[in-house]
């Protein structure tokens, strides 16, 4: 028998296209549905993850036994649709790592998908950076200790993208890639598990706002799941482009940290007011207490000015930044 060329191997793995569908459309939606109640449900199961009148979702307790239900969910879910891929598909284990995004890591992906988002997000980077003055924190690297010494920032930032990305891009997406789906399909309907997947906020946030009215918590949760939504798209965009599981939950870390721009209202100054009210030996570098003060409607027209400008440069930036080799499936940008 002739040798076989290695190098020629794994890339006919890599650049596999799915002629034939592997599972059907159906059964890629349901199978997504299921994977979405295993996320969520835990949440609900056992009394130290459920939040409660006196127990917020916030409690450190509640995320650290949250964070341990959600990385088991997903490393069943990993284990599942990694034999799917590779039993019903009959491709190795370097071409089942390929579709769900762990390789090849892609640096060039990372580094320009986060310089994608960041022209996105140019205006509320100004805002915070220049306006407010944290830039100087950004260069010390304070900012970052702060948010992550707690466990809502390890939550937030951390662990809820790591594992929302495994589960919603790198677990959900290949079963629709599999069934044959159209690239632009897989966009605009994958996210909206992940949406669905925040809708229990409404239940959580009733319970412990029990003063505030049912309209208004199902309007916060309408507006919820819209730019989970939106940004699920995005995110599914990134992932089926750039082939890069990392590139995507840093992004979504980034998206997280900025937070949704400022849409109305005048731009503010920070201002600090005093130091920490307790202080110990190592603690001499720890930031002062700020307020917010007024400033000049210049530096509001020009938060404006460079958030229109930034949603513009995203536009004409989206496609040449997450060109990659690594793209898990085509899209026709003029059908």
């Amino acid at each position: 028998m002739a040798p076989i060329n290695i190098m020629t191997r794994l890339k006919s793995l890599y650049t596999k296209s799915y002629d034939e569908p592997v599972i059907s459309t159906q059964t890629a939606v349901f199978f997504s549905i299921c994977l979405t109640l295993l996320y969520v449900v835990p949440f609900y199961i056992s009394s130290t993850t459920r939040p409660s009148l006196t127990l917020s979702r916030d409690a450190p307790s509640v995320i650290r036994a949250r964070i341990k239900a959600v990385t088991l969910s997903c490393i069943v879910s990993t284990l599942a649709v990694s034999w799917l891929i590779t039993t019903k598909n009959n491709v190795s284990f370097p071409g089942t790592f390929k579709l769900l995004g762990w390789w090849p890591i892609g640096f060039p992906e990372i580094i320009r998908s986060l310089l994608l988002t960041a022209i996105l997000f140019a205006g509320p980077l100004y805002e915070s950076g220049i306006a407010e003055g944290e830039w100087r924190d950004w260069i010390k690297g304070r900012r970052v200790y702060e948010t992550l010494y707690g466990w809502i920032g390890w939550r937030n930032y951390v662990a809820g993208p790591i594992t929302e990305e495994v589960m919603f891009r790198s677990v959900i997406i290949p079963l629709h890639i599999l069934s044959k789906m159209s690239s632009g399909r897989i966009v605009f309907m994958a996210p909206l598990y992940f949406g669905i997947a925040h809708v229990h906020h409404f239940y959580e946030f009733r319970l412990t706002h029990p003063d505030t009215s049912i309209l208004a918590a199902l309007l916060r949760s309408i507006i919820q799941f819209g730019y989970t939504t939106i940004f699920g798209w995005y995110a599914t965009f990134l992932y089926l482009r750039t082939g890069s599981l990392p590139a995507v939950i840093l992004a979504h870390a980034f998206c997280n940290w900025c937070g949704l721009p400022r849409f109305w209202g005048r731009v503010e100054a920070r201002v600090p007011i005093g130091s920490p009210p307790v202080k110990g030996k190592n603690d001499s570098d720890r930031a002062p207490i700020y307020a917010y003060g007024p400033l000049s409607i210049g530096w509001t027209i020009a938060y404006y000015l460079i958030l229109v400008g930034g949603a513009i440069g995203f536009y004409y930036a989206l496609w040449p930044l997450t060109e990659s080799p690594n793209a898990l499936v085509a899209f026709n940008r003029h059908p």
